[in-house]
């Protein structure tokens, strides 16, 4: 058994293009019929404004896989906290041990996030833009700031975020980070209507998008709704976008933006919606012209865990980080 902590993990794993690489692989996977993926078990703690998820996924051929225990406590930042945390358990195919516990603190949920945002931008966003807008400012809008930066290139960023100072302290550090121009805007319809590519990172629970702001060119990724309670995208948005993706359509139905859709009856079943790995097995096209408003509604998925908590373990292991522990006793690697 090898235990790698979150400081080692954030020295050694990195969102990049390799982190993106591996995350776009496991979307192709899950296309392909080669994971077993079971639905999200969560429960919620709603008197501390809280929740727990436990996702995981078997990607065939693989010699581990994932199961990952992931919390979102929306308090915390009262109490000096951060509203993310975790664990990933990497599990023999083989037979069934354990062989690493990965001590993230959920850093390791936000590369793969990230990382997924990154790969819907590639697919779905035009090939040139000039401003990007963030709803939101805390961890994870930094991460798909950073992960979009991989694989666009832009000059100008707005963020808005319910708290004003939050908002302008997102700005002038992602300003310092990037070395570009990031401006902290009055209000989400501002953001809408001057981005070229516009991502949501709240755990809303009423929607901060209204269709009537979409205009032609616009790409919108949402990951914030993962829970049937949580909505960021007003329903008629994805009724409007020429293409709709999901990271998995089962799983949006069930508590993305899409199940909002469905439940308000502006999308059916029968309405077209392509599984981001279907773009990324290039079995299906993305954006065709610079003219097509496109929505991606990200819920996370087990099969991301999976290929993050592999990636890191290689990473880790090539270098002989973290503790072992063999025939009950603790051995420092180097």
């Amino acid at each position: 058994m090898r235990i790698f902590t979150e400081q080692e993990l954030k020295q050694f794993v990195s969102l990049n293009s390799q982190a993106v690489h591996v995350v776009e692989e496991a979307f192709t996977s899950l296309s392909q019929n080669e994971v077993s993926m079971p639905p999200i078990m969560r429960v919620d703690i709603e008197d501390q404004n809280g929740e727990v998820d436990v996702k995981t996924a078997y990607i065939k051929g693989k010699e581990m896989f994932a199961i990952k225990l992931s919390s979102g406590f929306f308090n915390n930042p009262k109490l000096g906290l951060a509203t993310g945390n975790g664990m990933m358990i990497l599990i023999s195919t083989e037979t069934g041990v354990p062989q690493a516990i990965l001590l993230d603190n959920g850093y390791l949920t936000d590369v793969r996030t990230a990382a997924a945002g990154a790969v819907a931008a590639a697919h779905l966003a035009k090939n040139s833009i000039e401003t990007v807008g963030i709803i939101g400012a805390g961890s994870q809008a930094k991460y798909q700031l950073r992960a979009l930066n991989i694989v666009r290139k832009f000059q100008k960023v707005l963020v808005y975020a319910r708290s004003a100072d939050s908002a302008k302290k997102y700005a002038e550090e992602m300003g310092a980070e990037l070395g570009i121009e990031v401006v902290a805007a009055d209000s989400a319809e501002t953001v809408v209507r001057n981005s070229d590519i516009v991502i949501t990172t709240t755990p809303a629970k009423e929607p901060i998008i209204k269709a009537e702001w979409l205009h032609p060119g616009l790409h919108i990724t949402a990951m914030g709704s993962d829970a049937e309670h949580k909505q960021e995208l007003e329903a008629e948005v994805l009724a409007k976008a020429d293409i709709l993706v999901c990271d998995t359509k089962a799983q949006c139905a069930r508590l993305g933006e899409l199940h909002h859709a469905l439940t308000a009856g502006v999308l059916t079943e029968e309405t077209e919606v392509v599984e981001l790995g279907d773009l990324t097995s290039l079995w299906m096209a993305g954006r065709s012209n610079d003219e097509q408003i496109t929505v991606c509604d990200l819920t996370g998925t087990g099969v991301q865990d999976t290929a993050i908590a592999l990636f890191a373990y290689q990473e880790m292991v090539k270098r002989n980080k973290g503790l072992t522990i063999e025939n009950n006793k603790i051995l420092q690697n180097n």
